[in-house]
C-alpha cells in the first residue's frame, strides 16, 4: 500500500482565471469544470503518468498577506529562457513578490491572486523535470519531514540534510518534492497543498489510517461530507487523500 502525489491543489476566488494562468505559465492545457485543472497538452489524462498537475479550486476567501508555506519552483534551461519566462508570466498577470529573498539568482513572483512561486535560474538538477522543477515546502525540520513523507508516498529520497530534503518519483521525470528549513511557523491554512491518490486496488480508508499511524492528523476545513480525506502532516501542512476515480 502506498500513495502517489498527483496534483498541486491551489485555492482561488476565480478558479477559471487562475487555472488559465497556470496552464499558460506551464505551457499546458486547461480543463474546466467545478475546478480548473492544468495538465500536459493533449488529451485529458488523469492522473498523468509522469507530471503533477495543478488543480485550482474555488473558495470564498481571498489570500491573506501571509506567505504560503508551499510553493512551486519553475525550471528554465538558460539565462535567456529565464528572462523570457519571467517577462511572459508578468504579461499573463504575475507580479514581483518580496519574501525576503534578497539578492538571489532566481526570480520570485506571485500568480494573479498572490500565490508566490519562483522562476529558477538554469540548474542541471532540473533538466528533465518538465516546467515544474519542484514543489517546495517550508518547514522547521526537513529530516523529520523526509521521514514522514518518505513513508507516506512512493517517491524516493534523494537528499537529506539538516536544512534540506528532496524526494522524487522512482519512475524518473516530473518534479521534486523539497523541504526547506525556513524561519517562522505555520499560522494560517495554506492556499497550496498536495493531493495524493491510492493505486488501483488499494483502499483509501486504510491509506488514511496508515498516514495517521505515521503522524498525520485529521483536518477539518469545513469540507463536510466529501469523497476525499483531509489530513495534515506532523508540521501542519495540509494535504488530501483522494478517492480513486
Amino acid at each position: 500500500m502506498t500513495l502517489r502525489p498527483v496534483q498541486v491543489n491551489v485555492k482561488a476566488l476565480d478558479h477559471s482565471a487562475v487555472g488559465r494562468f497556470w496552464a499558460e505559465a506551464l505551457g499546458w492545457s486547461v480543463f474546466g469544470g467545478m475546478t480548473t485543472y492544468a495538465g500536459p497538452a493533449g488529451d485529458f489524462v488523469w492522473p498523468d503518468p509522469v507530471f503533477v498537475g495543478v488543480d485550482v479550486v474555488p473558495v470564498p476567501e481571498p489570500k491573506t498577506a501571509t506567505k504560503n508555506r508551499v510553493h512551486l519552483d519553475l525550471a528554465t534551461t538558460s539565462a535567456d529562457h529565464q528572462a523570457e519566462l519571467v517577462a511572459r508570466l508578468q504579461a499573463l498577470g504575475a507580479t514581483p513578490a518580496d519574501v525576503g529573498q534578497g539578492d538571489v539568482p532566481w526570480v520570485v513572483l506571485a500568480d494573479p491572486e498572490g500565490n508566490e512561486f519562483c522562476v529558477l535560474e538554469p540548474r542541471e538538477l532540473y533538466r528533465d523535470t518538465g516546467p515544474i522543477a519542484a514543489v517546495v515546502v517550508d518547514c522547521a525540520d526537513p529530516q523529520a519531514m523526509a521521514r514522514f513523507w518518505g513513508e507516506a508516498i512512493d517517491w524516493t529520497l534523494h537528499e537529506v540534510t539538516e536544512d534540506h530534503a528532496r524526494l522524487r518519483s522512482a519512475k524518473g521525470g516530473g518534479p521534486y518534492l523539497e523541504f526547506l528549513r525556513t524561519p517562522g511557523v505555520k499560522t494560517v491554512p495554506d492556499r497550496v497543498h498536495l493531493d495524493l491518490l491510492p493505486y488501483p486496488g488499494d483502499d483509501k480508508a486504510a491509506e488514511a489510517d496508515r498516514l495517521r499511524a505515521l503522524g498525520a492528523t485529521d483536518l477539518d476545513l469545513g469540507q463536510g461530507d466529501v469523497p476525499w480525506t483531509c489530513l495534515a502532516d506532523p508540521e501542519g501542512h495540509e494535504f488530501c487523500v483522494l478517492a480513486l476515480p
